[in-house]
């Protein structure tokens, strides 16, 4: 139970920064001369996660600027999700991984109840 509170106190110091830091990057991209952002839909696996464990990672992805949940597959385990700049949908993918996912597979495991 404790490595679960630390787990989530340090998703929660994770996802505070990435909100920061998005929110100033989604507004350099929306401003700035010359290049725009190319937005796109872009699906993304998961597993590992309860169904309450999908919905907190499809609300925290939609809660970072930039990125918005669309739908979450269960069943196939994956997320559609709709990118302000879908130029490198892997890199996307691999931070969704690491930042949030991984944390959550083990704050929310898939064998528990919901």
């Amino acid at each position: 139970m404790m490595g679960r509170v630390v787990t989530a106190l340090a998703l929660l110091v994770v996802f505070l920064g990435q909100v920061v830091s998005s929110g100033l990057l989604t507004a350099w991209l929306i401003v700035r001369p010359g290049h725009r952002p190319q937005p796109g839909l872009v699906r993304i696996p998961f597993s590992g996660l309860s169904p309450t464990g999908a919905a907190m990672l499809g609300s925290m992805i939609t809660l970072t600027p930039g990125t918005t949940t669309i739908d979450i597959d269960l069943e196939r385990g994956e997320m559609l999700l709709h990118l302000l700049d879908a130029s490198a949908p892997e890199t996307a993918a691999t931070e969704i991984h690491r930042r949030f996912e991984l944390p959550m597979r083990r704050i929310f495991p898939p064998w528990e109840a919901t």
